[in-house]
């Protein structure tokens, strides 16, 4: 069998650059994969990672994959591998360029070996060798340009894996081409390329679809008597909470299809760019009706001011960003330079949004606090004041749940139980959508509703006339 070609020779002061841009960021760098990988990921199961000229110690392949007993890692990388080095560097030992599993909650211990300086393909206890580039060289198949290994998880150590590269030769870099495919046993035989904590997500989120639906039809249902017994209780709004119900419907049926695939064939095919599209609809509908509902739009008042349209001018923005850093991820494995800066990007802009969500709600709340302590319709004002306040935690226990609290659930669930984390987030989007139309639903009663426009005109017209007689009183 053939050997890898000798190694080239790049000027010092490349590699060099590289490498200590590298160890001075691994450490963190390490930290960044275990906290942002529990989000949105990527989502094929059979995937092909190229590595150009990476001179990085450290390179995540495949992360927080829940292996069951007998599940499988198969790796298959062309050759030859192209390695870089100095000049006047000895030659390279491949026995220090391999890959190796680890378990997820090894991170910590994965940090603390490189900021001592160590190799994670020694013999550590946190970490399990594949195979180096020695062995590459030595086992490959009969036509000499491609290596292929496989490992099986043993009985009592299924568990939560991620894959890595390592380099730990200084001044070198790789090109290589691999493909990763990651799978558990089916029952029946087979290979079922969903993880062990995501098998029941094509269910789950299918019947998530019948209660969204269930939900936007009863919505539908509601604006229509309400049009038919109660002419001009339904606003715009109404209809926006209405599209962004039926967005949601169709999210969630392309993450139930999405998932299904990737279970049979290891590949969305096509159902994840539908989901892109309607993801990103369904957000940017999400954050514009909170935010105009927060400020009063279509119900209290029919326009917008300068201050509450500079907030849908960050909002809308943000989340395109946003839903571009998603595509970026996804459809890139964190094999990708420059994985983490996107990951760290997209939980950024999303903080920022929701962050920008709540002011609108402020302001509302201290116009009508204000509002409330003067003569006249006080007992109104402080009706809507309520209301205002319960929707102001409704949206930050809801920001706080999504975020928080089912980020905690993902991080501490056992590995087969991690689609309870998908399921809080369901049930909580869920109660939110429903208390949101509950509290804001067409019914002439409804104290947010009482403000029509004539009435809103009509104070105005009083407060200019208040404001002359006391100027003339002056």
């Amino acid at each position: 069998p053939r050997t890898a070609p000798a190694a080239r020779r790049l000027p010092r002061t490349r590699i060099s650059n590289a490498r200590g841009y590298a160890m001075s960021h691994r450490a963190h760098g390490l930290a960044l994969v275990a906290l942002l990988a529990l989000f949105v990921g990527s989502e094929a199961r059979i995937r092909d990672e190229p590595v150009e000229r990476d001179g990085r110690a450290l390179i995540p392949i495949a992360m927080d994959y829940g292996f069951e007993e007998e599940g499988s890692i198969e790796i298959s990388i062309q050759h030859p591998v192209h390695l870089f080095t100095v000049e006047n560097a000895p030659e390279i030992d491949k026995t220090k360029l391999g890959f190796f599993i680890t378990a997820s909650k090894a991170d910590t211990a994965l940090e603390a070996d490189i900021a001592k300086g160590g190799c994670l393909l020694d013999d550590l206890d946190h970490t399990l060798v594949l195979f180096t580039f020695a062995d590459m060289a030595e086992h490959l198949n009969e036509e000499g340009d491609e290596y292929k290994f496989s490992y099986t998880i043993a009985p009592g150590k299924q568990g939560e894996y991620s894959l890595y590269y390592t380099n730990c030769v200084p001044n070198t870099a790789v090109s290589f081409k691999l493909e990763v495919e990651l799978f558990n046993p089916k029952k029946g035989g087979g290979k079922d390329y969903l993880s062990a904590g995501e098998k029941p997500l094509p269910t789950l989120y299918l019947l998530a679809f019948f209660v969204y639906a269930g939900a936007g039809a009863v919505w539908a249902l509601t604006l229509f008597n309400s049009t038919q017994h109660q002419p001009g209780s339904v606003h715009q709004i109404h209809l926006l909470m209405g599209v962004l119900v039926f967005f949601k419907c169709l999210t969630v049926l392309c993450q139930s299809g999405m998932y299904h695939l990737i279970r049979m064939k290891g590949d969305p095919e096509g159902w994840n760019v539908a989901f892109y599209i309607f993801y990103s609809i369904r957000g940017l509908l999400l954050f514009t009706v909170v935010v105009l509902i927060g400020t009063g739009w279509s119900f209290l008042k029919p326009f917008l001011n300068d201050r509450e349209k500079q907030v849908l001018m960050i909002v809308i923005p943000t989340q395109v960003f946003a839903n571009i850093a998603v595509v970026i991820l996804d459809e890139n494995g964190p094999a990708l330079n420059g994985w983490l800066e996107w990951r760290d990007l997209f939980h950024l802009l999303d903080i920022i949004c929701c962050c920008a969500i709540l002011f609108p709600i402020v302001w509302s709340i201290k116009h009508l606090r204000e509002a409330a302590m003067t003569d006249g319709k006080k007992i109104r004002n402080m009706n809507k004041l309520i209301l205002f306040r319960q929707f102001y935690v409704m949206v930050v226990a809801y920001i706080y749940f999504t975020r928080i609290i089912v980020f905690l659930l993902r991080s501490t669930a056992a590995y087969d139980l991690t689609w309870l984390s998908n399921l809080a987030e369901e049930t909580a989007t869920l109660a939110f959508y429903v208390t949101t139309g509950w509290m804001f639903r067409p019914i002439v009663d409804n104290p947010y509703l009482h403000l029509n426009e004539d009435e809103l005109e009509l104070e105005d017209i009083e407060a200019i006339v208040e404001d002359g007689v006391e100027g003339k009183g002056a």
